[in-house]
Order: structure tokens, then C-alpha cells, then sequence
């Protein structure tokens, strides 16, 4: 095997390695599961806030409910004394008088209540619904998440294969070119070799000049220039 063919083999098992990891750290799965996630945050708080206006709701209508309950039973008392009453004119005008102030305050009471009841009855139906809506798609999330973990998992053990094969590669460069792949590698990202294709180098994708297209041509067996522009090991 030549040094040539040794770079290019070592330069395939990077840029593999990198398309491996690029898609597992892009998987379509976990895009979806990040947008559903940011949008289940957005309706977990809409359900939160609805919640909380319920709480202040069915305490304003414990509270009527309860002074209503206290009035209806002054009412029911003051009708039963005037039933069986016997006292003069001026008492019974007066517990006339307190049942008349008792029943408007019932009223009052009752319909305030039954308006109460009418609120917390709708904000009990939206939480209700919001409840609804969003289990599909908690549903959905646990779906994905574990498709998540597998396709990852799958990935990872492609990827360390990758490596190991990768690593056997390497043993066939020398070690001078194989410090120097290092080096560009470091440099560039993605892998530290790379070949001309129509007069443009393939790793950075930027045209070489004519000068530079004849001096790699005219590299000793063995030789071999590095891209002006990102430093990789230019293969014939």
C-alpha cells in the first residue's frame, strides 16, 4: 500500500466517523422532541395559570356560598318566629322589617354565588381541556424520547466501531505523515487529507490557483503539498 493510499484510507474513515456523528447529533427524532418539548413547556404553563386562577375563584365562592347559607337560615328563623309569633305590633314590624333585609341580602348573595359558580365552572372546563389536548402529546414525547436513546445508542456503537477501524488505518501511515495528518486535522476538522476534484480542494471546497494545481501534480512519489487554504494533506 502505497503512503498515498494509506492517507486516503485514513482520510475515508474520518470523514465516515464525522457523518456518523453529525447524524446522530441531528437526528430528526430528537428536533421533534426538542420543538415538542418547548412547545409542552409553553401549555404546562398555560395549564399552571389556569389552575392557579381557579384556586382564588372557588375561595370567593366558599366564602358567598357560606354568607349565603348564614342568611337563608336567619330568613328561615325569622319566618318561623313570625309564624308562631305573639308579640306586639312593634316587634313583629320589626322582624318584618330584618326579614325583608334578610331576603334582599339572600338574593344578593345567591346570584353572586350562582355568578361565581358560572366563572369556576368555565375555568374548570378550560383546565379540563387543556388536560385533554396535552396528552397526546406527552404521549409522543415518551415515544420519541426512546427512539432518541436507541437511534443514539446505535450511532454510538457505529461510531466506536468506526474508531476501532479507524485506529488499525492509522498503523498503516508512517509516523512522520501520520503527525502531519494530526496536525491538519486538528486544524481543519472532519478529516486531515483531502484530493483535488476539479481543481478544487475537496475538504475546504475553495479553488486552488494553476500554480498550485501544478505543484501538486508534480509532487514526487511519496510527496505531498498541503491545501493553501486549510492546511489538509492534498492526495493526487
Amino acid at each position: 500500500m502505497t503512503d498515498a493510499d494509506a492517507l486516503r484510507a485514513l482520510m475515508e474513515a474520518d470523514r465516515w466517523i464525522d457523518r456518523v456523528s453529525a447524524q446522530r447529533d441531528h437526528l430528526p427524532e430528537a428536533e421533534e422532541l426538542a420543538a415538542l418539548e418547548a412547545e409542552l413547556r409553553g401549555e404546562v404553563g398555560a395549564i399552571r395559570d389556569a389552575e392557579g386562577a381557579l384556586a382564588p375563584l372557588r375561595a370567593a365562592y366558599d366564602e358567598v356560598a357560606t354568607r349565603a347559607d348564614r342568611v337563608q337560615q336567619r330568613r328561615r328563623e325569622l319566618e318561623t318566629a313570625l309564624a308562631s309569633s305573639t308579640g306586639g305590633a312593634r316587634d313583629l314590624s320589626a322582624m318584618h322589617h330584618e326579614l325583608e333585609s334578610v331576603s334582599a341580602q339572600g338574593d344578593v348573595a345567591d346570584e353572586e354565588a350562582l355568578g361565581l359558580l358560572e366563572t369556576l365552572e368555565e375555568h374548570d372546563a378550560v383546565v379540563k381541556r387543556l388536560r385533554h389536548e396535552i396528552r397526546p402529546k406527552l404521549a409522543r414525547r415518551e415515544e420519541l424520547r426512546g427512539t432518541v436513546e436507541q437511534l443514539r445508542a446505535s450511532l454510538d456503537e457505529e461510531v466506536a466501531s468506526l474508531r476501532a477501524a479507524r485506529e488499525e488505518r492509522a498503523r498503516a501511515v508512517s509516523d512522520t505523515l501520520l503527525a502531519r495528518y494530526q496536525r491538519a486535522l486538528t486544524r481543519a476538522g472532519t478529516s486531515g487529507a483531502s484530493q483535488i476534484v476539479s481543481g478544487r480542494c475537496d475538504g475546504c471546497r475553495i479553488a486552488l490557483a494553476p500554480l498550485d494545481l501544478d505543484r501538486a501534480k508534480g509532487q514526487a512519489e511519496g510527496a505531498f503539498m498541503d491545501c493553501p487554504s486549510c492546511g489538509r494533506i492534498l492526495l493526487p
